[in-house]
């Protein structure tokens, strides 16, 4: 039974596909999953590109993941969610609502008799101090009171104009940097010291499907890549585990997935 792994879905903005493409997309894979007899699916951060739970409101849209993520609960499945740079201001609605588990920091979960390390990935690692300290502050409390004044309309409005401007001044980060300048492979070989029989280190928002192996020659670190344009997600079994691209085409409204291909993706740096 396959564990499976995915993030940065980024729902609420357009980049290969519009974000409805998209999202219907991520629920053929999520049901894709369920057809292989899926143990458990870990979503890793930024699923969406903002999230704010007001007293009485949550964002609009996305009801078709979020109806397929209460649907997967119901039957039982363990769904994990995690909190990610864009979408850090979950509270209670998606666990509440949908059943999933939340986690808003990094965990250690035994999986098949392995330690696996699992989060984000924002905020982690060496360097980054000043959104490290910002992080601090849009976390807290009084942070989140306060935005919450603001009538929804503005609000996710200001929020997708500073996002989709955060975005256009990042330079393109789309070849393994080493693990020198790789910050979250600094962080994956400081936690192995840490915990010397850890197996995996998994996460998001690195934008790049990345399979190093770390220093001890056996434990790895995965980044998961992203669903804006590559749509790569992680399968692991007893056996392996394997970067994987989604390449199924979104179903029309009212008719079944009947592409299912998947490609595996080439390992990213040395040691695979």
């Amino acid at each position: 039974m396959p564990t499976f792994f995915a993030s940065d879905f980024h729902l609420g903005t357009d980049a290969r596909d519009t974000s409805l493409v998209r999202e219907r997309k991520l629920v053929a894979w999520l049901d894709h999953c369920v057809a292989e007899g899926a143990d458990a699916i870990y979503l890793v951060g930024d699923l969406f590109e903002f999230w704010f739970e007001w007293q009485q409101a949550v964002p609009r849209g996305y009801v078709r993941f979020l109806g397929k993520l209460a649907e997967l609960t119901d039957r039982g499945l363990l769904v994990y969610v995690f909190t990610g740079n864009h979408d850090m201001w979950m509270h209670d609605y998606l666990e509440q609502e949908t059943g999933v588990t939340l986690y808003r920091e990094p965990v250690i979960h035994e999986i098949y008799g392995r330690r696996v390390l699992i989060g984000h990935g924002d905020g982690l690692g060496p360097g980054d101090r000043g959104y490290k300290r910002l992080k601090k502050v849009i976390n807290a409390p009084w942070a989140r009171w306060l935005y919450g004044r603001l009538h929804p309309n503005l609000a996710v409005q200001l929020a997708m104009y500073f996002s989709s401007k955060s975005r256009e001044s990042q330079p393109s980060r789309e070849v393994f940097l080493g693990p020198d300048r790789e910050w979250l492979v600094a962080y994956s070989e400081r936690k192995l010291r840490e915990y010397p029989d850890l197996a995996y280190c998994i996460f998001g928002h690195r934008h790049l499907p990345i399979d190093y192996t770390l220093s001890d020659n056996k434990a790895r670190y995965i980044n998961l890549g992203e669903w804006l344009n590559a749509y790569t997600y992680l399968r692991m079994d007893p056996q392996q585990a394997e970067l994987l691209s989604w390449q199924s085409a979104a179903p029309a409204p009212g008719n079944p997935t009947t592409n299912r291909a998947r490609a595996p993706l080439p390992s990213v740096g040395p040691g695979r």
